[in-house]
């Protein structure tokens, strides 16, 4: 909970105005973020997942992926107000929650993460397939479908694995085998390493990969079944931006972790630390808007097949040209 009351018994100091400082930067910022990324982000997640999800035919293989990414964000569209808006992050919070709604909250931000992550990874490795073996359909929407199932039932076990962790750190100790448990940075070594440096080490390799290809054209880039070429732009913008968004947050883990517990430590360095995971968590919370911002942006299918879906409501509306003249040549 974000406080400065430690203070209180030398209101002149500077580590209280310090607090005092942190405490208003933090609160103002998370109201920036829930008046303007907030809706955007619940704007535009939505419109990928439905127009995606609405022209099912002719989703590729990048397309699913980012719906997956696109959920995942909307979970974190629904965890940001609450999370945002409570004595955490803010000097007003408008509620207060216990020790189960903090850890059904960690949860959740916890599999949006890893799904964000590994989706990002996957795709970055099954666009070198399709570019390295484009008639092999390894990477083919069927297949990605069921390894986006395979994405979100990894993330849920490796988040309740660290659910352990963090119930037996809030229960009390009376409970023999939580109390040999009560280790919250073991939890969080696990979300450090499955979520953080095993995908990044995956999609380095894997830009590797796609670097060391040829960039001639060859009579398969004649191929009316490969990807369009701003894919690769596409997938280089979303790996920069979801790796510069949530290394912050997993690198205040790794402070957190390498922090020798029970250690007291200087106030003015609490309120630091406490300073910087609160802007990691916005910057990864951020990551919820940014890139469905992007995908709008530089995948040049999409405008169409927004285009395509509003006709289909204004046509479920009133009958369209195209249909009014097909009926009067049945007629004749």
């Amino acid at each position: 909970m974000w406080s400065c009351m430690v203070y209180n018994e030398t209101l002149d100091s500077v580590d209280y105005h310090l607090c005092q400082d942190f405490g208003f930067i933090i609160s103002v910022l998370s109201l920036i973020y829930l008046i303007i990324c907030f809706p955007l982000g619940l704007y535009y997640n939505t419109l990928l997942v439905v127009v995606n999800l609405s022209n099912k035919v002719t989703m590729t293989m990048p397309d699913v992926y980012f719906v997956n990414i696109a959920i995942a964000g909307l979970m974190l569209n629904l965890i940001a107000p609450v999370e945002l808006l409570g004595p955490g992050f803010t000097q007003w919070p408008l509620w207060e929650y216990n020790n189960e709604i903090y850890i059904t909250l960690l949860i959740l931000f916890n599999i949006s993460a890893l799904v964000i992550m590994y989706s990002t990874t996957l795709l970055s490795l099954d666009y070198y397939i399709e570019r390295a073996l484009p008639q092999t359909y390894m990477s083919s929407v069927y297949n990605t479908k069921h390894v986006c199932g395979f994405i979100w039932g990894g993330a849920v076990l490796t988040s309740f694995s660290s659910l352990l962790f963090y119930v037996c750190n809030h229960i009390s100790t009376k409970i023999m085998e939580c109390s040999k448990m009560q280790n919250k940075e073991a939890a969080d070594t696990i979300m450090l390493f499955i979520g953080y440096i095993v995908p990044v080490m995956a999609v380095l390799y894997a830009l590797i990969l796609i670097l060391r290809i040829r960039k001639e054209s060859t009579p398969l880039d004649l191929d009316t079944a490969r990807l369009d070429p701003s894919i690769h732009s596409l997938l280089l913008a979303s790996v920069c931006i979801q790796i510069l968004l949530w290394t912050p947050y997993y690198m205040m883990l790794f402070v957190h972790t390498i922090l020798i517990p029970g250690r007291e430590s200087s106030r003015q360095k609490s309120s630091t630390l406490y300073f910087l995971r609160c802007m990691s968590v916005l910057l990864a919370f951020s990551s919820s808007f940014a890139i469905p911002l992007v995908y709008k942006q530089m995948n040049k299918n999409f405008s169409q097949k927004l285009k395509e879906l509003l006709k289909q409501l204004i046509c479920r509306e009133q009958a369209c040209p195209r249909e009014q003249s097909l009926e009067q040549q049945a007629i004749t």
